[in-house]
């Protein structure tokens, strides 16, 4: 499974990023996908996740009612809106696609993306 993230830049806080993440390979529908992020000199946390068919969704604490991650099982698309964002959400944003439970931990993931740079000026 190959994953690609895109959709980052830089933007004022309060603004709005809707990240995307491709994939390709195995079928797309089968995995769990998520979303991490990793600051400068941080570990690399838990953002948020989505499960096979999108029924059940989890978010870090830190963007619950910021952030909406979905997905189109159609077109192998993952997505992650980001509204409302602060200078501490400036991290390298990274999508990846789980085989197992639980999908809110990083070591459930088989594949990861090469991660998309958010930047948030204050």
């Amino acid at each position: 499974v190959q994953l690609q993230a895109s959709g980052g830049g830089l933007v004022q806080a309060g603004d709005s990023l809707r990240l995307s993440c491709a994939t390709s390979g195995r079928t797309f529908s089968g995995y769990g996908m998520g979303w991490f992020r990793q600051a400068p000199g941080k570990e690399r946390d838990f953002v948020a996740g989505i499960v096979e068919g999108g029924g059940s969704r989890y978010y870090a604490d830190f963007v619950k009612d910021r952030f909406t991650i979905s997905r189109d099982n159609a077109k192998n698309l993952v997505y992650l809106q980001m509204n409302s964002l602060k200078p501490e959400d400036t991290a390298v944003y990274y999508c990846a696609a789980s085989t197992h439970p639980p999908i809110t931990l990083s070591s459930s993931y088989d594949y990861w993306g090469q991660g998309t740079l958010v930047t948030v000026s204050s």
